[in-house]
């Protein structure tokens, strides 16, 4: 699933706001922004201008550059698990090997139940897919 840059902007300003136990109107006023249009930024339905942004950030105290530092590491870390190699990934390539294979079947690091088990910023773990491992798979972490 490919999570777009106004999506990652959006869910980090709404995150932010929330934390500071701030309501929309409040951030609206503050930066001089219509609350219609500050909710679809928010939501991902809009895509915000650099000026835009700044007074949204501005208006939350929040450094430009940290917000955007912040929504890199989101995204880094959705694509590092979207692209993470899976039990059969594995079970394919080591059919493949030379040497053979002793011992049980190999699973993947990213297998778990529990999105605590990927270490990721609070945001964007909702647009992650359920991980879970195969049935009859005994899971050990190393």
């Amino acid at each position: 699933m490919t999570v777009l840059l106004r999506e990652a902007i959006g869910d980090r300003l709404r995150h932010t706001r929330t934390t500071q136990h701030r309501t929309l109107r409040e951030v609206s006023r503050s930066a001089r922004v219509s609350l219609g249009y500050l909710s679809e930024v928010e939501r991902g339905r809009k895509e915000a201008s650099s000026e835009l942004l700044a007074a949204i950030c501005d208006a939350l105290d929040l450094p430009m550059a940290d917000l955007l530092h912040t929504v890199a590491s989101d995204m880094s870390a959705l694509a590092a698990v979207a692209n993470a190699p899976t039990a059969d990934d594995a079970v394919k390539s080591r059919e493949h090997a030379d040497a053979p294979y002793e011992g049980g079947r190999l699973l993947s690091e990213s297998v778990g139940d529990k999105l605590s088990d990927i270490r990721l910023q609070p945001v964007l773990t909702h647009r992650l897919p359920t991980l879970t491992p195969p049935r009859g798979e005994v899971v050990v972490a190393a």
